[in-house]
């Protein structure tokens, strides 16, 4: 029962093995039982926590383009060890990180003009360095990328009087 409980687990898409062990607790499975089905899976490579937290960075940083404050914390609440997700996390550089930031200020801002008073500027940067501190951007990355975005998108619009 326990075996098929995992294997149905992990059909969907991968697990951590805290994951895991979470739903056979669920499923009232005996913790023996649990831990002994859960040793052969990490035995055969089909539960591997290393392996799937680089596939979790990789996803999470491309489809939501999260930070890696985000990812980190994401990896601790799926039972990641430290050390592990900090290898995981070592795939994303700094440039990565703030092209990242870039392209969601950048994409949020679409129709933006830059020509809007200092008060509407200001509100601007709040909203969008919040959007960003929520993915787990640094403020001061948040802050730099969201100005450098504005001064060129007002540079933009005044270019085009």
């Amino acid at each position: 029962m326990a075996r098929a409980i995992v294997l149905r687990q992990l059909t969907n898409s991968p697990k951590s093995r805290l994951q895991l062990s979470r739903k056979l607790a669920e499923r009232n499975v005996p913790e023996d039982v649990a831990e002994a089905v859960l040793d052969r899976f990490e035995e055969v490579r089909l539960v591997d926590d290393a392996e799937f937290a680089d596939m979790w960075v990789r996803s999470r940083s491309q489809t939501r383009k999260l930070a890696k404050g985000a990812l980190r914390r994401e990896l601790a609440d799926k039972g990641i060890d430290p050390e592990i997700a900090a290898g995981a996390l070592d795939q994303l550089s700094d440039a990565d990180e703030e092209t990242a930031a870039r392209e969601l200020v950048e994409r949020k801002l679409r129709g933006f003009t830059g020509g809007e008073d200092r008060a509407e500027r200001d509100k601007v940067t709040r909203r969008l360095a919040s959007m960003l501190a929520r993915k787990g951007y640094q403020p001061s990355l948040a802050f730099r990328v969201v100005g450098e975005v504005l001064d060129a998108a007002a540079d933009q619009a005044g270019d085009g009087d």
